[in-house]
């Protein structure tokens, strides 16, 4: 039987990796993206395209607006989005309240609808920006509630939440990708593009990003704002 897998595609690299990641290894993929009232809209352009691109069996855009509550800079217009990561180890204003925690409990309630066991979260831990969501001991307690809140975890068949690129460079994460033929162009990063979905070139994301081809020499095919 073919194996299905619920990946959340943000529209960012390294969703897009994820996602090519899980093909390669036989899945079904269902992608599933949100609206969640982030300032960053083209990131949502971007999931329809890498997930059209994909092939994917089902790709669902879930409109779960958290703007609402404010307490991010990727939500909230009143809180600027910083040109650079923290100095020190508080976590950035760029971080979203339980977004992770969210997302994935949405995506465990499709895949028992759907049969599916496996879950895929481009969650890193490496190149990142001190996201708590996005550590390992994060994803491995998520796991656990899994397997302790569904029918099916208490029936035996339980889930497995597959985060590949927790202990990965971006590098590592563009080369494994450029391996799987990721179209890294139909992917935006930048948590303040403009209205042409051009990158900034200065928020963490960007940089990061930048970092990442630089690191694995691979030629950056980001759009950036002019003068950046």
């Amino acid at each position: 039987m073919t194996k299905k897998a619920v990946i959340l595609v943000s529209g960012g690299l390294d969703s897009a990796t994820v996602l090519a990641m899980a093909r390669d290894q036989g899945y079904e993929c269902y992608a599933l993206s949100f609206d969640y009232g982030q300032r960053h809209r083209c990131e949502l352009d971007a999931a329809r395209q890498v997930a059209q691109v994909s092939g994917v069996t089902s790709h669902r855009i879930v409109d779960l607006d958290v703007g609402w509550m404010g307490g991010s800079a990727l939500t909230d217009s009143s809180i600027p989005v910083p040109d650079a990561g923290t100095n020190d180890d508080s976590i950035p204003s760029t971080y979203v309240p339980a977004r992770n925690t969210v997302f994935l409990s949405i995506a465990l309630a499709w895949a028992e609808v759907l049969q599916a066991q496996d879950i895929f979260i481009g969650a890193n831990a490496v190149d990142y920006s001190g996201y708590p969501d996005c550590r390992p001991a994060f994803i491995e307690a998520f796991e656990r509630l899994a397997n302790m809140a569904t029918k099916a975890g208490v029936e035996g068949s339980g889930f497995k939440v597959h985060a590949p690129l927790i202990h990965m460079s971006k590098a590592e994460i563009i080369t494994t990708g450029t391996a799987l033929g990721v179209d890294y162009s139909l992917t935006s990063s930048c948590y303040q593009p403009d209205a042409q979905c051009h990158a900034c070139g200065y928020c963490d994301s960007c940089r990061l990003r930048a970092s990442g081809f630089a690191d694995a020499g691979v030629i950056d095919p980001t759009r950036y704002q002019a003068g950046k």
